[in-house]
């Protein structure tokens, strides 16, 4: 049986600690080569790279591990990965991570992190996006790759149908501090910012982004931000049709049936 060959990515860069996390996950399934960005490209999500030249260089090199710098976002590097580097091969898992920071709730769809991994799962392999509730640069990996290593384990042990791209958030702190592993639903909320406006010493006006998040649904007990609050590693599928089938049905009601 030949060695799987797992393909890994991240948004916060080549160099980060989370990406030499996600490669000791990998590593313990198969051969590893990772694509990662040249810096960070948090909150890319799926962007592409259009209309400047890419470019991709090697950084290293050992048994069973190959890491490149890519000059593009998270999504260029899966593509770079699946459609040039790999192109001869079957890669038989994507892992995107692990991100700096919780992407629960409506930050999935921001996350460069979680962009990569979706973008992986549309090249029909199972896709795992992990993510660490701490921004800190020091942050703690050991819980994240323990649960990493058991989830991705399960995932590989027990063949799902494909297309299949798991979002998973594991809260800060040592591994016995946390209860386990629990499947759940994103949250609903939504991000409103705060523009801080400052001047540079030339006396032009620039600003920084901020915001809060708002839990639209605080008393739920089914979503990650709760299974995240609570000590619990929160796995939630998702998938790339935003389609609301609810308002369809009810729309049908305001447009009328479809024309043939």
């Amino acid at each position: 049986m030949n060695e799987r060959l797992i393909l890994v990515t991240n948004d916060d860069g080549y160099a980060s600690k989370g990406l030499a996390a996600a490669i000791e996950v990998a590593r313990s399934f198969g051969r590893v080569v990772a694509v990662a960005p040249e810096t960070t490209q948090s909150g890319m999500s799926q962007a592409i790279t259009m209309y400047k030249p890419l470019f991709l260089r090697r950084v290293r090199q050992e048994p069973g591990v190959e890491v490149y710098a890519f000059s593009g976002t998270p999504v260029d590097c899966v593509k770079m990965a699946f459609d040039h580097l790999l192109r001869e091969e079957r890669v038989d898992l994507v892992v995107s991570g692990i991100n700096h920071g919780s992407n629960s709730a409506v930050n999935v769809l921001y996350s460069g992190t979680m962009g990569a991994a979706l973008e992986g799962s549309f090249y029909g392999c199972p896709a795992v996006g992990l993510s660490l509730d701490d921004h800190s640069e020091d942050a703690d990996f050991e819980a994240a790759v323990l649960y990493g290593k058991r989830i991705i384990g399960d995932l590989l042990a027990h063949p799902v149908e494909m297309p299949l791209c798991l979002n998973v958030n594991i809260p800060a702190g040592r591994p016995e501090a946390l209860h386990g592993i629990r499947l759940c639903r994103q949250n609903r909320g939504y991000w409103r910012e705060e523009f801080f406006r400052r001047q540079d010493p030339l006396g032009r006006e620039y600003f920084w982004l901020t915001g809060n998040f708002v839990n639209t649904e605080p008393d739920a007990c089914d979503t990650d931000e709760r299974a995240l609050a609570e000590g619990w590693v929160s796995v939630v599928p998702i998938q790339a049709d935003l389609t609301d089938y609810r308002r369809l049905e009810q729309l049908r009601e305001v447009f009328g049936p479809n024309e043939k």
